[in-house]
């Protein structure tokens, strides 16, 4: 029956984007959350992010805080894994524990009536986490599956060749998994020291969404992340950027479809002009059969089933993205059109038909992504991140419908440089050398 509960209010959604009210919490201890109170159900979601990530792995040791982070759940305090397992079962709890580039997030949903026992167990997950030899060689021998599986990837395979040539030696360079060998080293004092690195209170955001309020959310804070140690290891400096500007770097790999990764530079979160360039790259490459990629690479030509592009804004870096897959025969066609239409977004801007269709329906999908308390509570972290305010869920839209025509294609014109567009292609690609 717990489960059946835990199901269905997942299931259920939240208010309408308009209703949901953000409160700024901070707690007796000082750590800050934001709260969307919703007391129609027993159901709290809380979102927990550290800023770093695996960007803050250690020299030499690649993959450490991936698998640092593979092992939180495997066994806490007095529990080893199974037993772990069983009391979060046991709690009709749930927690979840992912590392990135630029963070390390823990999400947890639990019952009102279970509330403080588990957060008593997820907080045994972050502060004492046992990394028993046992724990440790079995995610180990699963780091190193996935490793060697990525090998065989040719979307692995081009991404990896990307950021290495675009950001060398910076973390930013290298798999977050780490490498078969950096791996395989790694000792138990590695992990300890990764744990070290990463949980500290100067890079906590935190958002709670569900039936609690905001001095019950200032007690648990308190209770699960007070005790943490109140800095951790410095974050990494910018990445510097080295691909080449234009051309191809061509990567062998046997197979009938070669897989392209390509872009350059592109711009920051906090960029006045980033909203701009959203909505022109949604133009141009978003997610709907009527960009531009999709129209002129697939639609007209035939050459891929599917091609997009994305703004990629790092902590520590920036990118104006896209992917496509082709047959090797057709490939080097599939660039030559990408680059033209590359080009032409530098220097034609979009229609005012365009600007006005991506406005519609950005405004109108944005309101899907609230469907649940889960979702909103990691759509407030992410606010947190990057810096926005806490009113942007009303304001977001109107930003949006506020962007002129001559706004967006003079932001065209500044991040789309076909001149610095740089292809990775994994594959036998014909007419490439």
């Amino acid at each position: 029956m717990r489960f059946a509960i835990v199901i269905a209010l997942a299931l259920l959604p939240l208010r309408a984007v308009a209703a949901v009210e953000v409160q700024d919490v901070t707690s007796p201890g000082g750590i800050n959350a934001w709260l969307v109170e919703e007391h129609s159900i027993p159901f709290v979601a809380l979102e927990v992010r550290f800023r770093g990530g695996s960007a803050l792995d250690a020299p030499g040791k690649r993959g450490a805080i991936n698998l640092m982070t593979g092992l939180l759940e495997e066994g806490a305090g007095e529990l080893d894994a199974r037993g772990f397992a069983e009391a979060t079962e046991a709690l009709a709890a749930r927690f979840s524990y992912r590392v990135f580039d630029d963070a390390l997030s823990i999400s947890a949903q639990m019952l009102t009536e279970n509330r403080d026992a588990a957060v008593a167990l997820l907080k045994s997950s972050i502060v004492m986490p046992s990394f028993e030899p046992s724990a440790v060689e079995r995610v180990r021998e699963q780091v190193l599956a996935g490793i060697r599986s990525d090998a065989t990837e040719p979307d692995s395979i081009a991404g990896d060749r990307f950021y290495a040539l675009a950001f060398g030696d910076h973390p930013y360079g290298s798999d977050r998994n780490g490498t078969l060998e950096s791996v395989a080293a790694l000792t138990r004092g590695d992990i300890l020291d990764a744990h070290a690195r990463v949980f500290g209170r100067d890079r906590i955001y935190v958002a709670a969404v569900g039936d609690i309020n905001a001095a019950e959310l200032g007690e648990l804070l308190d209770e699960l992340l007070g005790g943490l140690p109140q800095t951790a290891t410095a974050l990494p400096d910018h990445a510097g950027y080295d691909l080449p500007a234009g051309g191809e770097t061509v990567v062998p790999f046997d197979t009938p479809q070669s897989v392209a990764l390509f872009g350059h530079v592109g711009i920051t979160r906090d960029d006045p002009d980033y909203m701009a360039a959203y909505v022109a790259n949604e133009i141009f490459g978003g997610s709907g059969f009527e960009a531009r990629l999709m129209e002129e690479v697939r639609e007209k030509r035939g050459l891929t089933y599917g091609i997009g592009s994305f703004l990629a804004p790092s902590d520590f870096a920036e990118l104006i993205l896209g992917s496509v897959r082709s047959d090797n025969s057709k490939v080097a066609e599939a660039i030559e059109v990408i680059r033209a239409e590359w080009a032409r977004m530098a220097n034609e801007g979009v229609t005012a038909e365009e600007l006005a269709d991506a406005k519609t329906y950005l405004t109108g999908a944005y309101a899907l992504r609230f469907d649940g308390n889960a979702p909103i509570a990691k759509i407030l972290v992410g606010m947190q991140m990057a810096d926005l305010p806490i009113d942007y869920i009303r304001t977001r839209n109107a930003e949006i419908e506020a962007l002129t025509l001559e706004e967006v294609n003079r932001v065209a014109a500044r991040i789309y440089d076909p001149e610095a567009l740089h292809f990775v292609v994994v594959g036998q690609p014909m007419g490439l050398e």
